[in-house]
């Protein structure tokens, strides 16, 4: 059977167990940023990281890490000009989204000629996890599961209401750019499988599947998991299956709950 044999292949295995780990923890942070009207936030950062791709092919070091380092930076820049209120929030998202991808079309065009298929990185490929690159995403997915379950509630109100956080004595400031900082390594750790222009809609559209439910904050969450969980793995299956870009088959998958989330919650009406 054609989906037992997929087993065989340690580049399959390898890739499962990635979307496995990608599944949990985009929309862990995706949650934080829908609640918060910051949905565009995960494009933006998406494309900022995309420099640091660049930057990785042509200086020969791990394009995840230089993603991780030019989306953190992006994250803390757009937060503190957020905490600035010198632009609204959509202005500082457009001018961060069209200059990084300027800035990685740049030296992308410098790099002309390497051996390196950008394809890869841009709508994702599971071939393309190497053992390297499966330890990172483990280590990464680690270190953005553990601080947002131990900080979950604070997350939810801070993403909320920020006036009411800060009546209850929480570090809202402090907070805010964690959070900015966990949703860029999840961008970075989510690239290869799904993709740098794709992995935002994989952070927001389980959620917004989720919400349409009408459920508590809690079991959004946990319907939104289960819904990306879903999604990455069937898309996986379907890209080893029928060759396509594992994360064109993992966002259509996304939509298709979504779809189906909408009229399951029309019928109840």
């Amino acid at each position: 059977m054609p989906m037992l044999e997929m087993f065989r292949y340690d580049f399959m295995i390898r890739a499962l167990i990635a979307g496995a780990i990608i599944g949990v923890v985009a929309p862990m942070i995706g949650i934080f940023l829908v609640v918060r009207r910051y949905s565009l936030m995960a494009d933006t950062l998406s494309h900022v990281s995309l420099v640091g791709v660049a930057a990785g092919v042509m200086f020969g070091f791990n394009p995840i890490v230089g993603a991780l380092v030019t989306s953190t930076v992006a994250a803390l820049g757009m937060e503190r000009l957020r905490e600035s209120r010198k632009l609204f929030g959509e202005s500082i998202l457009a001018l961060f989204l069209s200059g990084g991808f300027a800035i990685a079309v740049v030296l992308l065009s410098f790099a002309h000629g390497l051996s390196v298929n950008i394809f890869t990185y841009l709508f994702g490929s599971i071939t393309t996890v190497s053992t390297g690159d499966l330890w990172i995403i483990g280590s990464l997915g680690l270190l953005v599961i553990v601080p947002t379950v131990w900080l979950f509630k604070r997350f939810f109100l801070i993403s909320f209401d920020e006036e009411l956080a800060r009546a209850n004595g929480l570090p809202v400031t402090l907070l805010n750019l964690l959070l900015m900082i966990l949703a860029a390594i999840t961008v970075a750790l989510s690239m290869r499988v799904v993709g740098i222009l794709l992995v935002g809609a994989l952070i927001v559209i389980p959620v917004l599947s989720a919400t349409q439910f009408g459920q508590s904050f809690m079991k959004t969450a946990l319907f939104s998991l289960l819904f990306s969980l879903a999604a990455v793995l069937a898309g996986l299956f379907a890209s080893f299956l029928l060759d396509l870009p594992s994360g064109g088959a993992i966002v259509v998958i996304c939509l298709m709950f979504f779809g189906l989330s909408l009229v399951i919650n029309r019928n109840k009406k």
